[in-house]
C-alpha cells in the first residue's frame, strides 16, 4: 500500500523481534494483511483490527469484552419515542491524528460525522464522486436505505433521522465501518485529486498513529499522545506483524518475538496451555463456519442440487478432524446463545445415496464439474479451510462431483466472492452485534447481494420476516419473525452449515488486559505488556 518512512529491507522484520524486547512495544502476530484503511469500504475482520480499531473511533463502541454499547466520539444520546430519531451529543476537544501528510487545523465536530455517514448513505456524495466505492456494511445492514437525513443544530450536535425504526441502530454504528474520519482531511485530498488516498493514508481519532504499513509483513503504529482517553493507551508501539502461517505465529508467541497471536490450530493448544510462559483464555465463539452455495450460478439455483451437496457432506469427519474438539455442528445460521435461535431446525443426515438419487432427478451427470473455494486464512469459525475443503471434496467425489478446490489471497478472496465468481465458497461469520439481523440482515437479505451475501440468495419470503423484524421495536414480534425466517432459510438451503467454534485466545503471561470480544475483534486500548 504505502510507507511513510523509508526502512532498509535488511532491518524488515529483524526490526520487529528485536522490539519485543522493547519497553512499552506491544506484537501482535496477526494472520493477514488488511483490505485497506478505509473502514467503510470492507467487512474483514483483519481490516476492522488493523484500522477500525487502532486508529479511529465511533460515536458509540462496544464496551470491551461485551455486547454493551457505551460512549465514544457521542458522550451521550437520546432517541424519539417512535425510535425514528437519534439525537448525539459530541465529546468536546478530541483530536484528528497529525500525521506526515496531514496537520488538522480544528477538533473533531459534527461536520465529521455528516461526512462520514453521508458518503455511506447519499450516493450522489461529492466524495463518492471524487473516489467512487462500495460500502457493503452500510448496504449489509440497511442503514444506506433507512438515513432520510443527517444534521446539526451545533457543531456539538448531531440528529440523525430514520425512515423507520431499527431496534439495532446504536449496535450497528458502534461497528468499525462506521469509524469516524476527517472531513477536513477528505476536502483536502479532492481539492488535491487524490481522494483515494484516504484507504492508503488514515487520519483518525483513534487509539494509536499509523506510521508504518508493509503489506504481508508488518505494521507499525505510535501512541497518539493527543488521545481524549489518554489512560487507555498502556504501550508506546503496537506492531502487527502479519504471519500467514498458524505454527510460525505460534513459534513466535514461544520465542517471545510477539506477546499474542490470532488462529491458533486446534492440535495446537493443548502445548500452548502447557507452556509456562503462555496463558490460554477461552470463551464460546459468537460464530458459524459455512459452506456457501452460489444461488445465482444455473447449477446451484437448482434447490435438489444444494440438497445433495449437503447431505454428501460427512459433517462428523469434519467435526473430529477440522475442529478437534473445539467445534459444535452447526443447523441454523447463527449460534444458540443469540436470541431467538430456533431449535427445531436440524441438519439433513448424511446420505451419500439419497445425494446420487437427488442429483441424476436434477439432471446432473456424473463427472460434473465445479469450483470449491477454500479460505487462504485460519479464522474462529473455520481454523482450517484447505482441509475442510480436501474432504468436502472427496464426499462429493462419491456422489459423481468434480470439485476443484481455489484459493486466493485473502483480501481478493473476499472481494471475488463479493463478486460471486465462485461456485461454492468456505467463508464464516463472527457476529459484530447481537442481533440476529447481523447475520440473517447482513449475510442473507437480497440488499446484501454484492456484500456479504456470498450465495447471492434473495427470497422476498425470507426478506419480508427479517425487513419487518428490523423495523419493529417489539421484542416478542421480532423473536417470531426470526424464528420463521430460520425455517425459510432452512428450507432455500442457500448454505451448508458446518459449525461453531470455541475461540482459543493464546498470549504470553506478561500480557495483561486483553479480553476476549464476543465479536472476534482484536482491540488494544487497555493493554499493557508487563
Amino acid at each position: 500500500m504505502f510507507e511513510l518512512k523509508k526502512l532498509a529491507v535488511a532491518l524488515g522484520l529483524t526490526a520487529v523481534a528485536m522490539a519485543s524486547h522493547a519497553a512499552g512495544t506491544l506484537i501482535y502476530c496477526s494472520e493477514a494483511s488488511p483490505e485497506g484503511f478505509d473502514n467503510a469500504q470492507y467487512s474483514g475482520g483483519n481490516t476492522f483490527d488493523a484500522s477500525g480499531h487502532a486508529l479511529f473511533n465511533r460515536l458509540v463502541e462496544f464496551k470491551k469484552g461485551t455486547t454493551e454499547v457505551e460512549p465514544g466520539l457521542a458522550e451521550s444520546w437520546t432517541t424519539s419515542a417512535d425510535g425514528t430519531v437519534y439525537t448525539f451529543k459530541l465529546r468536546k476537544g478530541v483530536k484528528f491524528h497529525t500525521t506526515d501528510y496531514f496537520k488538522p487545523t480544528r477538533e473533531f465536530n459534527a461536520d465529521d460525522v455528516i461526512f462520514t455517514f453521508g458518503r455511506m448513505t447519499e450516493k450522489e456524495h461529492p466524495f463518492n464522486k471524487a473516489y467512487p466505492a462500495q460500502y457493503p456494511f452500510a448496504s449489509d445492514t440497511g442503514l444506506d436505505g433507512n438515513v432520510e437525513s443527517i444534521t446539526k443544530t451545533d457543531p456539538l450536535t448531531v440528529i440523525f433521522k430514520l425512515k423507520k425504526p431499527d431496534a439495532d441502530m446504536l449496535a450497528k454504528i458502534a461497528l468499525p465501518y462506521a469509524s469516524v474520519l476527517s472531513a477536513e482531511f477528505a476536502n483536502k485530498l479532492v481539492a488535491e485529486g487524490k481522494a483515494s488516498q484516504i484507504n492508503q493514508q488514515p487520519v483518525g481519532t483513534g487509539p494509536f498513529v499509523l506510521r508504518r504499513y508493509e503489506k504481508d509483513a508488518q505494521i507499525r503504529y505510535v501512541k497518539n499522545k493527543e488521545y481524549w482517553n489518554a489512560s487507555n493507551v498502556m504501550v508506546d508501539n503496537l506492531i502487527f506483524a502479519i504471519t500467514t502461517d498458524a505454527s510460525v505465529r505460534f513459534q513466535k508467541l514461544k520465542a517471545g518475538e510477539c506477546h499474542i497471536m490470532s488462529q491458533p490450530k486446534p492440535q495446537d493448544i493443548a502445548a500452548m496451555k502447557a507452556d509456562p510462559n503462555l496463558k490460554v483464555d477461552t470463551a464460546p465463539g459468537f460464530n458459524i463456519g459455512y459452506l456457501s452455495y452460489n444461488t445465482s450460478k444455473p447449477l446451484l439455483a437448482k434447490l435438489e442440487v444444494r440438497e445433495a451437496l449437503d447431505m454428501a457432506i460427512n459433517r462428523k469427519a469434519i467435526l473430529d478432524a477440522v475442529y478437534q474438539g473445539q467445534g459444535q455442528e452447526a443447523s441454523n445460521p447463527f449460534p444458540s446463545s443469540l436470541w431467538s435461535y430456533n431449535p427445531k431446525l436440524k441438519n439433513a443426515a448424511y446420505n451419500p445415496e439419497k445425494a446420487k438419487e437427488l442429483l441424476k432427478k436434477a439432471g446432473v451427470a456424473e463427472g460434473t464439474e465445479i469450483t470449491l473455494w477454500a479460505m487462504p486464512v485460519q479464522r474462529p469459525y473455520n481454523p482450517n479451510a484447505k482441509l475442510m475443503a480436501e474432504m468436502i471434496q472427496a464426499d462429493w467425489a462419491k456422489v459423481g462431483i468434480k470439485a476443484k478446490i481455489t484459493q486466493y489471497e485473502w483480501g481478493d478472496y473476499l472481494k471475488r466472492l463479493k463478486q460471486g465468481e465462485h461456485d461454492t465458497g468456505l467463508i464464516g461469520w463472527t457476529g459484530d452485534y447481537a442481533s440476529p439481523d447481523n447475520f440473517l440482515g447482513v449475510l442473507l437479505t437480497c440488499e446484501a447481494i454484492g456484500g456479504s451475501n456470498y450465495a447471492r440468495y434473495c427470497s422476498k419470503e425470507f426478506d419480508a420476516l427479517v425487513l419487518k423484524a428490523r423495523n419493529s421495536v417489539n421484542q416478542k414480534e421480532r423473536t417470531e419473525l426470526y424464528m420463521k425466517a430460520q425455517e425459510v432459510f432452512k428450507k432455500d438451503l442457500p448454505w451448508s452449515t458446518i459449525a461453531h467454534s470455541m475461540v482459543n485466545q493464546p498470549m504470553r503471561k506478561e500480557l495483561s488486559g486483553f479480553k476476549i470480544s464476543p465479536f472476534g475483534d482484536y482491540n488494544f486500548e487497555g493493554v499493557s505488556v508487563k
